[in-house]
């Protein structure tokens, strides 16, 4: 239980001291307030209050707090409530080998450009990768640590603990996007003409794929309900994922954009009607083993699938094929870019990928927009050749 005391500090002015426990060094914590008041029970009543909100966990001493202590009061009070598991996982690796053991230590307020400058270029060393691999870490795997710092520092600075942002005056680490891998025209049709012997629920799996677009998780997150075969459409709306430490579960879609209805072609129709008839028949095999579900794709019993058992399996049929290979996600970008070539709009593109700005569609598929760019000046030259 926290107690105090007051001081007289002036003719109208008194101070409150409160004890707050002991600090990671086991030093005794020291809260301290001034207030203006000539009556000695209103400060007694002020003296009350402020011990009630340090046993509530309201108030800090930021004076001598780590930054350990702050990560750990940002994951409690903000990260743990508000990201998504898989970034939340991420983060907390992050922070746990990479952030506190380097910058941990220092105060809060202390800390400066050149604390942040020094780690990253720590980073950029050799024989810092988590996985023990050789080599040197990504300059996107620095730019993120940045962003995840900037974003830690930022609440304080929102939270009233800091005055200003010292990640603000450090130049922001600058990495060159690799080019997405996709197959062309060509290698899309190898694909479509090997995919006839492949089982019909990995058919269907890379026809979703390729002719919508979607990303691995929320496509094991479709459901039959999902699926509206008149009017040929299809909603995505959640995704399933896998943790080590959490196992298999379903969220929502990567952010609110994610959550969207894509049109799909007769062909993508016919091919679902299909695997829904053999479906339905594996399920009376199966009797009552099944566990029932509504998932699209699931193991042989209901249970839902593992995301790696799909991507393995992509990869296995593509050597086994002659094909090139890529991973499963390439799928993805491989449908905006033959969407792209066919001349549809990015921000019809954009929708259908559930990007959250028609900016990221344009960042990420640089590479199909200049060739259309290239075509369009030719067709200029064209009209104007023509006169």
């Amino acid at each position: 239980m926290s107690t105090g005391y007051i001081e007289k500090r002036g003719e109208n002015s008194w101070r409150l001291v409160c004890s707050g426990g002991y600090g990671p060094d086991g030093r005794r914590i020291k809260h301290t307030k001034t207030i203006t008041t000539p009556n000695k029970r209103d400060a007694e009543k002020a003296l009350a209050k402020l011990i009630t909100e340090i046993e509530n966990g309201q108030v800090m001493n930021t004076k001598n707090l780590t930054f350990e202590e702050f990560i750990k009061r940002w994951l409690s009070e903000y990260a743990e409530r508000s990201l998504a598991p898989k970034t939340l996982a991420d983060y907390k690796q992050q922070l746990e080998y990479r952030v506190i053991p380097m910058l941990g230590r220092l105060k809060l307020d202390q800390i400066k450009p050149l604390h942040l400058m020094k780690y990253y270029n720590h980073l950029r060393s050799e024989n810092v990768r988590l996985d023990n691999r050789p080599g040197k870490l990504s300059e996107k795997t620095v730019l993120k640590n940045h962003m995840l710092i900037s974003s830690i520092l930022q609440k304080a600075v929102n939270w009233q603990m800091l005055h200003s942002n010292p990640a603000r005056n450090v130049e922001r680490p600058k990495f060159i996007r690799k080019p997405v891998r996709y197959y062309n025209e060509d290698q899309l049709k190898k694909l479509f003409g090997n995919l006839k012997t492949a089982p019909l629920k990995y058919q269907t799996a890379v026809f979703i794929a390729v002719l919508c677009g979607v990303r691995l998780g929320e496509l094991l997150g479709l459901e039959w309900g999902d699926i509206d075969f008149e009017k040929r459409s299809m909603v995505v709306q959640r995704a399933s994922q896998y943790l080590k430490e959490r196992g298999l579960f379903t969220k929502m879609p990567k952010n609110q954009s994610s959550i969207r209805k894509v049109s799909i072609s007769p062909l993508l129709v016919e091919i679902l009607v299909q695997y829904k008839e053999e479906r339905n028949i594996e399920i009376k095999k199966v009797g009552s083993l099944w566990n029932k579900t509504d998932r699209l794709f699931t193991q042989w019993n209901g249970n839902p699938m593992h995301p790696s058992a799909v991507a393995q399996w992509f990869r296995k049929f593509l050597k086994r094929n002659s094909l090139d290979v890529i991973n499963f996600h390439a799928l993805r970008h491989t449908s905006a870019t033959m969407l792209i070539a066919k001349g549809v709009h990015p921000k019809t593109i954009s929708s259908r990928l559930g990007h959250a700005n028609i900016s990221t569609t344009m960042d990420i598929y640089g590479h199909a927009l200049e060739s259309t760019d290239r075509i369009a000046a030719e067709k200029l030259d064209e009209i104007i050749n023509s006169n």
